[in-house]
């Protein structure tokens, strides 16, 4: 008997050791990338619920440092410098700390991002950034802390916060222009392929650079392509028409419609007719 209870209780120690009880985060941490013309994002956070509770001016009071989140510190991280609020930040990682306010928030970038909540003594040396947004009201109420990219443009995008039925955004700044141009040199002088070219051509008529140069590009990208698709040939009667050749554009915009109209395209049949109706052709 005495062995059957012993048996028993290593029995029952080893299930106590080997036991693995999963239970959900009240606050679920996230991460996500948003690309911003050739910069990388990358934001970690907790999200936690507003839960029936008053959130800010009480949960999270007004005017104080707030960690932005729940759990470990909020986290951004650049792949390029980048400029916030006018202010140069240098490519790498970010917790991001606020201060909430009822008409604006202040919006901090701090150097050290290993924090549970607060850093112990906060360090202005350490803030590489500071903005200030505006708090825009919700139509609808925001269960869930949120955090995003969003207005991604070429060369800019904001960092997002909504929560409750509060919006404050932070536009965040990227090199693009620079590495692009950057690119398009070096390509430029050692051989480049006609889809370099094209992408070239692309650039600069999407960013209002030489047009004349876009156009120069274009055409000599397509000189190797015997069987020109409908909407490399949409693309090049726009670059000619914003060059001012309007004859070239119509022109090349009915070879992309007839092609468009025979793979069964019917957005590109549409583009093509509005461009040719805009641009007088008969």
């Amino acid at each position: 008997m005495k062995k059957i209870f012993t048996t028993l209780a290593i029995c029952a120690l080893m299930i106590s050791v080997n036991a693995q009880v999963q239970t959900p985060q009240a606050s679920p941490s996230s991460e996500f990338e948003q690309t911003v013309g050739l910069t990388k994002i990358e934001v970690e956070y907790a999200r936690p619920n507003v839960s029936g509770r008053t959130v800010f001016g009480d949960l999270v009071p007004y005017d104080k440092l707030w960690r932005t989140g729940a759990n470990k510190n909020s986290t951004i991280e650049f792949s390029d410098d980048v400029v916030i609020s006018g202010q140069k930040v240098k490519a790498g990682k970010y917790a991001i700390f606020t201060k909430p306010g009822q008409k604006s928030w202040e919006v901090y970038f701090y150097s050290d991002t290993e924090n549970w909540g607060l850093p112990e003594k906060w360090d202005d040396k350490k803030v590489a950034a500071k903005a200030t947004a505006e708090v825009y009201p919700m139509p609808m109420k925001m269960e869930t802390f949120t955090m995003l990219i969003d207005e991604v443009q070429a060369d800019h995008a904001m960092l997002g916060i909504l929560w409750e039925n509060i919006y404050v955004g932070v536009k965040i700044e990227v090199p693009t222009e620079q590495k692009v141009m950057a690119s398009i040199d070096a390509t430029m002088k050692n051989s480049p392929k006609p889809e370099d070219y094209l992408a070239a051509a692309n650039y600069y008529f999407t960013a209002n650079k030489d047009i004349k140069q876009a156009k120069t590009w274009f055409d000599e990208g397509m000189k190797a392509n015997k069987e020109p698709k409908f909407w490399q040939l949409r693309q090049q009667s726009l670059i000619y028409a914003k060059a001012g050749d309007k004859k070239g554009a119509i022109d090349l915009a009915k070879k992309s419609l007839d092609l468009a109209q025979k793979a069964g395209n019917a957005d590109y049949v549409k583009m093509n007719e509005t461009s040719l109706k805009e641009w007088g052709a008969k």
